[in-house]
């Protein structure tokens, strides 16, 4: 079959595409990173020995492997490799203490941990009835170049149905105890499919700068590769390093969170780089501000196409900002075949025009979470005629033109004196102030008010502003219910690998400061 029919089919798997593209076009360069470049036959020919050594290790289609390291061309491969044995990869976040790392361990039933140096002395012994393999073939581990089976050994046949498990995505959110999102192949198949729209093709350059263990990284590393395009990938951001490699590799996709928008477009170099080869630049993962995009839309070229949905799956809205330039403060419209609806605390649909909590229903939904029945039944909402759709957690409104403004995540707003606050709406008017680089609010405990605001800031460099007087100027132009009770500055917020605000953490930093 050729490339062009796989693409269209109903179903169909990327390490088939993959085989594809070495058949026709072997020389093509695949992945890149630092210097080191796999062709199409290259790395087709490492996912066969990769999936050979599973099959010789006794792991079978269906069962589990874990990745918890550093990004390298190593982790690609295997994770490509395990897809093609039909094996379930459950990649982990390195950064994980290790009493989590081992937790999610058990809960994948991985038969096998691919890891790293750093991560292995993290780890220590726990697990240790797991074997390793070391990816950067240090002392973690068996050397993954060891391991790998011979040249030129058959990977096993087998024919991966769309039902299948494909990968196990831990996600906590920020909020505790990890949950493995179980994503099937049908659910990736369909992500490759709305590659189409984006112009994806063999002469993509895709640049990634975010991890491969977080599902904002796959959902375009994995369509880059089904469409025959090169992936560069950066072990760390730095922005100053992202910019002269866009422009000297003429990159044409990139996947970003707003925060790394944020320090890119912050360089006082930025307008020097000739960035005049991106035809698509995407975001997700993090509130993305409307002032964010409108600087990118005026100086960076190309697309701006922010995602929102949830790694569970669920339904997704699609923001195509080059677009919709008065729209810049919503996350767009439901994607085709999406069907996204509002309910309220009683699990009641929202009248039109009033907020109500996120539900999402697509052809792309997880089939739970792996092992936690209890935790699946809590994130699924079933409409009166029976149809499931996944809980985001998200407060929104839909405008008349069908567009979706967000609110905040329900856990994160604060009901004071009565009244409900959204975080959002205070933090846009700290933004305005000039001094404000950065700025989170949260909801701490208050025995007048039950929950009260307090803001967490980070100043722009060499401005000095007292916290007191900040706070007053935010209070004259707010509500009385809206009022900081406090304002704190840090150096910079707390935040996830994907750049989400970590406001648990905020909210436990406060309370540990007011027992003192």
């Amino acid at each position: 079959m050729s490339v062009d029919a796989e693409l269209v089919a109903p179903f169909g798997t990327i390490a088939g595409l993959i085989r594809l593209h070495a058949a026709q076009a072997p020389q093509r360069r695949a992945l890149a990173q630092d210097g080191q470049v796999l062709s199409y036959a290259e790395l087709d020919a490492l996912m066969d020995r990769v999936a050979a050594a599973l099959a010789r290790e006794g792991v079978q289609a269906g069962q589990s492997v874990a990745i918890a390291a550093g990004t390298s061309l190593a982790y690609a491969v295997t994770y490509l490799g395990a897809l093609r044995a039909g094996v379930v990869v459950a990649p982990l976040a390195p950064g994980s203490t290790p009493d989590s790392l081992a937790g999610m361990l058990r809960d994948a039933g991985a038969r096998l941990l691919f890891t790293d140096h750093e991560v292995a002395q993290a780890l220590g012994a726990r697990e240790s009835a797991v074997p390793r393999i070391a990816l950067d073939d240090s002392a973690a581990g068996r050397p993954w170049t060891a391991w790998l089976a011979q040249p030129g050994t058959p990977a096993p046949a087998v024919e991966v149905a769309p039902d299948w498990p494909f990968n196990i995505i831990y996600s906590s959110g920020t909020t505790g105890e990890p949950k493995g999102i179980v994503q099937p192949h049908g659910m990736r198949w369909a992500h490759v499919q709305r590659g189409a729209t984006y112009g994806y093709g063999p002469d993509t350059v895709t640049l990634l700068s975010t991890p491969l263990y977080s599902n904002t990284t796959l959902v375009v590393f994995f369509p880059t590769l089904a469409y025959g395009g090169t992936v560069l990938l950066m072990g760390k951001f730095d922005a100053a390093a992202y910019l002269g490699l866009a422009e000297r590799e003429r990159v044409t996709h990139t996947m970003l969170v707003p925060v790394q928008y944020q320090r890119l477009m912050a360089r006082p170099d930025f307008g020097q780089h000739d960035l005049r080869s991106f035809r698509m630049k995407f975001c997700t993962s993090a509130p993305f501000s409307a002032a964010l995009k409108a600087d990118v839309l005026a100086r960076w070229p190309g697309g701006l196409v922010e995602f929102y949905g949830m790694t569970e799956g669920g339904g997704t809205c699609i923001l195509e900002a080059h677009l919709h330039p008065d729209k810049l403060h919503t996350v767009g419209r439901p994607a085709q075949g999406h069907d996204i609806r509002l309910i309220d605390e009683q699990g009641q649909e929202v009248p039109a025009g009033e907020a109500g909590e996120v539900v999402g229903r697509s052809p792309g939904m997880m089939k739970g979470y792996h092992g936690r029945p209890e935790k699946t039944r809590e994130a699924e909402w079933y409409a009166p005629d029976g149809q499931r759709f996944i809980r985001t957690g998200d407060i929104g409104r839909f405008d008349a033109d069908g567009f979706l403004t967000l609110f905040d995540r329900r856990k994160d707003m604060i009901i004071s004196g009565g009244f409900n606050l959204y975080p959002s709406d205070l933090e846009a008017v700290l933004r305005q102030h000039p001094a404000v680089q950065d700025v989170a609010v949260v909801g701490v405990p208050s025995e007048q008010w039950g929950e009260t605001p307090v803001a967490y800031v980070v100043l722009r460099d060499g401005v000095a502003i007292a916290a007191d007087a900040l706070r007053e100027w935010m209070n004259q132009r707010v509500g009385k219910t809206q009022r900081l009770a406090d304002l704190r500055y840090l150096d910079e917020l707390p935040r996830s690998a994907i750049g989400k605000v970590l406001k648990r953490e905020l909210r436990e930093q406060y309370a540990l400061a007011f027992r003192k």
